[in-house]
C-alpha cells in the first residue's frame, strides 16, 4: 500500500465518521407527551384532576348585586342600600386509605352604598378526612327554609366533628368554639376556656319526607337550644316547617323561647318559584342573666319569588312585613337580588 491509497482511506473513513455525527446532531427530539386537564367524575359534577396528580379540584363561586329596602319606624319612608358581593369557592378532593380527604376554601368580599370596595375574608376553610371535618365553617344552624322570612339560626365557627350519612339517614356531631351569643347582645360569659359548645343532628328521608332534629349547648351560658325541621313534597312544591325551643340566651338561637315557622315553595313552571312564608316569636325579651322573660312577641310574614333567567343567571325578590311587641319593627322590608353563578 502506497502514501496515496493510505491517505484516501484515512479520508474516506474521516468523511464516514464526520456523516455520521452530522446525521446524529440534526435528528429531532421526540417532544414530552402533554398531559390535558381530564375530567373527574369521582365526586360529581365540575371536578377537573390537577395536571401530574390523582387530586381532583372544582372552582366555583357567585357575583351577586342586590337593593334592599326598610321603611323607616312605620313611617312609610323607607330607606335603600345597594350592596355587591363576590365569593370564590376552591375544593380538592383524592381518594386514600383512610377514605376521600378533601378541603374546601371560600373567600368572600362586599361593596355597599359607601364607596368602600369591601375587604377579603374567609367565608369557610376546612378539612375533610372520611366522615372527620373540622376548621372555620359554617354548622348545622345556618340551614333555615328556602325562603327569606324565616329566622332559625346561623353559626360561622371553628369547629371539629364526625358525620355519618348513609342512604337514608345521617348523624354528625360537632365541638364548637363560641365567641358570642347569636342575638350578640350579652357577651361576658366568654372568657378564659368557657366558650366551648356541642351540638349533634339526626336527618332522616322517608319517601317524600325529610326530618331534622338539632340540638346544641352553650357551656358559658349553661343555656341551650333545640331546633326540629320537617319537609314535605306537596302538589307542585314542597312544604317546609320548622320549631325551636331555647332554654336562654345562648350562642346557637336565642331570638325567642320558642319560635314556629311555615312555608311553601310552590314550583310554578321550570324558571319561577313562588315561597310564601310565616314565623311566629314568643318571648322575645331577655334579663342580664340570660333568662327569657316578659309577653313581648312577634311575627314576620313574607313572599320570595325566584326566576331562572339565564343558566347561571337568576333573580330573586323578597318582601317581608315585621310586627314587634315593644319594638320599632313593624314595617316593611326585603331586596331585589340579580346573581351569576358559576
Amino acid at each position: 500500500m502506497n502514501i496515496k491509497s493510505l491517505l484516501l482511506g484515512s479520508a474516506a473513513a474521516l468523511a464516514a465518521v464526520s456523516g455520521a455525527q452530522a446525521a446524529d446532531a440534526i435528528v429531532a427530539v421526540e417532544p414530552e407527551p402533554m398531559e390535558y386537564v381530564r375530567v373527574c367524575d369521582a365526586f360529581g359534577t365540575g371536578y377537573f384532576y390537577i395536571p401530574g396528580t390523582e387530586t381532583c379540584l372544582k372552582i366555583s363561586g357567585y357575583v351577586r348585586t342586590e337593593l334592599q329596602f326598610a321603611e323607616t319606624d312605620g313611617d312609610d319612608d323607607f330607606s335603600l342600600n345597594a350592596r355587591t358581593r363576590a365569593k370564590i369557592n376552591v375544593e380538592a378532593k383524592n381518594d386514600s386509605e383512610i377514605g376521600t380527604v378533601g378541603s374546601y376554601i371560600a373567600i368572600r368580599t362586599w361593596a355597599e352604598g359607601d364607596g368602600d370596595g369591601g375587604s377579603l375574608e374567609i367565608d369557610e376553610a376546612y378539612i375533610t378526612a372520611g366522615g372527620f371535618k373540622v376548621g372555620y365553617m359554617y354548622n348545622y344552624w345556618d340551614n333555615d327554609l328556602s325562603g327569606e322570612t324565616d329566622d332559625l339560626g346561623s353559626n360561622r365557627i371553628n369547629s371539629a366533628g364526625y358525620e355519618y350519612a348513609s342512604d337514608a339517614f345521617t348523624f354528625g356531631f360537632f365541638v364548637d368554639e363560641l365567641s358570642k351569643t347569636y342575638s350578640d347582645e350579652l357577651t361576658a360569659e366568654y372568657k378564659g376556656n368557657d366558650g366551648v359548645g356541642l351540638e349533634a343532628q339526626v336527618t332522616g328521608s322517608f319517601g317524600v319526607v325529610t326530618a331534622e332534629l338539632l340540638g346544641a349547648y352553650d357551656f358559658a351560658w349553661e343555656n341551650g337550644a333545640i331546633r326540629a325541621k320537617l319537609f314535605a313534597d306537596v302538589g307542585p312544591g314542597t312544604f317546609g316547617l320548622a320549631a325551636i325551643y331555647s332554654t336562654g340566651v345562648n350562642a346557637y338561637y336565642d331570638v325567642a323561647e320558642w319560635t314556629i315557622a311555615a312555608q311553601y315553595a310552590a314550583k310554578i313552571t321550570d324558571k319561577v318559584t313562588l315561597t310564601p312564608a310565616f314565623q311566629y316569636w314568643n318571648t322575645i325579651d331577655t334579663d342580664v342573666d340570660g333568662d327569657f322573660t316578659g309577653s313581648n312577641d312577634m311575627w314576620a310574614a313574607g313572599l320570595t319569588v325566584d326566576y331562572k333567567i339565564a343558566e347561571g343567571l337568576t333573580t330573586k325578590v323578597a318582601v317581608n312585613y315585621v310586627d314587634e311587641d315593644g319594638g320599632d319593627d313593624n314595617n316593611w322590608e326585603g331586596f331585589v337580588r340579580l346573581q351569576r353563578s358559576f
